[in-house]
């Protein structure tokens, strides 16, 4: 088969591109918000910085980089298998959007996007019991205050888990590969989103009918601080069904999303400290990656 034909040096040579994609994609997405927001709009948005009481500091920031970096080794991987699943026939990708048309495709779109939020929903549930949770996923719970730079701050086998999504998908129903990157854009926006630390969204989100169904930057922070409650990625119905909402999600969100500039006089930007850059408005960079808050009930 066509798969056992490819040479090595082919295999690392679609390696390095696959990899470099994902790289670049996650330096410039996470790498501009954490520049616009955490830099250049700290000041002017430190009402809405939704942990006002401390900032991750170097070590966390340098801990969340590394940890991405690695994902992206095994997202490659995966990639890998995938192109060259796809070249020998096994997958259901194809290339001619004529095959199934326009409707199908934006239909795709939307059912990938909604798989992969009950697949992470229940992945993300497995990897918090006990046994799995202190040898694997602690390694993304370290950053108890994310940014986004912890969006794929994973250990190796968490990686494994959440890039399961697409060879479940590539193998479950026919996909053109423009969907499957669409649906990979969107989640990579969604999930710097949740780790973005500072609530963007307006008074009223989390109540209102036409949004209250999709998650906020607040919702994923909590889970960051309370680890036992808010496991959704894109939209809020499982957690909903589920009551593992935090019960104070909605009061968080508003003491952010309602919470009024004061006068700035100028933007604080970030200054250097022992533990590396932090806003320069907070003399205390706290390390956060050793802290775990007592869990709440959730509701």
């Amino acid at each position: 088969m066509e798969i056992f034909s490819t040479t090595l040096l082919e295999w690392l040579q679609r390696f390095a591109i696959v990899y470099s994609i994902l790289t670049v994609r996650y330096v410039v997405i996470a790498g501009l918000a954490f520049l616009i927001i955490w830099t250049l709009l700290s000041g002017r948005l430190a009402h809405r910085y939704i942990q006002p009481d401390r900032r991750p500091g170097g070590k966390n920031i340098l801990h969340e980089i590394k940890y991405s970096f690695i994902t992206f080794f095994v997202f490659g991987l995966v990639g890998i298998f995938i192109f060259e699943a796809s070249r020998a026939g096994w997958t259901r990708i194809y290339r001619d959007i004529d095959q199934y048309g326009w409707v199908y495709f934006a239909f795709t779109v939307v059912a990938t996007i909604l798989l992969h939020d009950a697949y992470f929903y229940w992945t993300h549930r497995f990897m918090h019991w006990k046994k799995i949770f202190k040898h694997v996923h602690l390694v993304h719970h370290r950053s108890t205050n994310p940014t986004p730079w912890a969006a794929f701050s994973f250990h190796p086998i968490e990686a494994v888990i959440e890039a399961g999504i697409v060879p479940l998908v590539v193998f479950l129903y026919p996909i053109h590969p423009g969907a499957l990157a669409i649906f990979l854009l969107y989640m990579t926006f969604l999930n710097v989103l949740g780790h973005l630390g500072y609530e963007l969204f307006p008074s009223g989100f989390t109540r209102k009918p036409a949004t209250s169904w999709h998650n906020t930057s607040t919702h994923h922070n909590m889970h960051h601080k309370y680890f036992e409650c808010n496991y959704g990625l894109y939209f809020n119905w499982w957690d909903r069904l589920m009551k593992t909402n935090h019960p104070q999600y909605h009061a968080q969100f508003e003491s952010r999303a309602s919470a009024q500039r004061e006068p700035a006089t100028s933007s604080p930007g970030l200054a250097m400290t022992d533990s590396g850059p932090v806003a320069a408005s907070d003399a205390r960079a706290v390390d956060v990656t050793e802290r775990r808050p007592s869990n709440p009930r959730v509701a």
